[in-house]
């Protein structure tokens, strides 16, 4: 990977972290399914908008007409549980399960990929990441500022995670081009987790002009723009050099949480932490 390819990947994950508190933020005014939902909506605009000024239609819809409902079925229900869960824990505990999702899916390729065995080097990654995920949910000293259910769904967003990227691979969206992969994720998610919202409670919390900002800037920064732009970069390298960076999101996630919104982040943490980024490492390295 060249320094282009490199220097993206990281301001990629350093987005997707920064994302995390953004997240936190923006549930202080707007509640969390919704601001899911109102995401994807604002994100489907902005991606009709990238592909008419860019005369890219969405094509091959139909080719994928049910795999692609699935796929954006598993991304709402991914998102619900992730603004959830940051509403009630820490980005730092929600990031290192979350961002733990490569872990679980070389145990779930193990058995359902051909080509996909896990080597001596990559169970010893996976037995790290998995102690580094225990450890994270026994520290008792960011445990007091979070509650158990946030990373139980923490935990459950990164398994509908580990699903997408299952059909990716299996079905026929991995044909599809990256605009219309997006497509049917925002565009289900934006009718679900909508229609979903109001099933958990008033819509909005006094919401300011800064959570209607944070909510555009997910919107425009990280579901539309930014995932197009991690595609186009998955369109240049080898998946492997791309997925060597995947550790640095739980990484800098944790450093925000403790930077920009006072976590408290002690030796447990961190050495879990340090367990899981190690094991992420091992797991892609080829």
């Amino acid at each position: 990977m060249d320094l282009f390819g490199a220097a993206g990947m990281v301001v990629f994950a350093a987005t997707l972290a920064l994302n995390q508190v953004v997240i936190k933020l923006t549930n202080d005014g707007i509640a969390p399914v919704f601001a899911a939902g109102l995401r994807s909506v604002l994100a489907l605009g902005v991606l009709f908008a990238w592909c008419a000024l860019r005369r890219r239609p969405l094509s091959g819809l139909r080719l994928a007409l049910w795999p692609g409902l699935l796929l954006g079925l598993l991304f709402s229900v991914e998102f619900l549980f992730l603004f959830i869960a940051l509403d009630l824990t820490t980005v730092s505990r929600s990031a290192i399960l979350f961002y733990s999702m490569p872990v679980w899916l070389a145990l779930v390729a193990h058995v359902l990929l051909p080509g996909e065995v896990l080597s001596g080097r990559r169970m010893l990654g996976l037995g790290l990441a998995m102690a580094g995920v225990i450890w994270a949910l026994s520290d008792p000293e960011s445990r007091g500022a979070g509650d158990l259910r946030g990373d139980l769904l923490a935990l459950l967003a990164c398994f509908a995670w580990v699903g997408i990227a299952l059909i990716v691979r299996l079905s026929r969206v991995s044909q599809l081009p990256a605009e219309s992969q997006l497509f049917w994720q925002l565009s289900v998610s934006a009718v679900v987790l909508t229609l979903a919202a109001p099933f958990f409670g008033d819509l909005l919390r006094a919401p300011t002009l800064w959570h209607w900002g944070g909510l555009g800037a997910q919107a425009v920064v990280v579901a539309s723009l930014g995932f197009l732009f991690w595609l186009h970069l998955m369109s240049i390298y080898p998946a492997s050099d791309i997925a060597a960076f995947s550790f640095l999101s739980p990484v800098l996630s944790v450093g925000f949480g403790w930077a920009l919104l006072g976590e408290p982040v002690g030796p447990d943490l961190l050495g879990a932490l340090a367990l899981v980024a190690v094991g992420i490492v091992l797991i892609n390295r080829r």
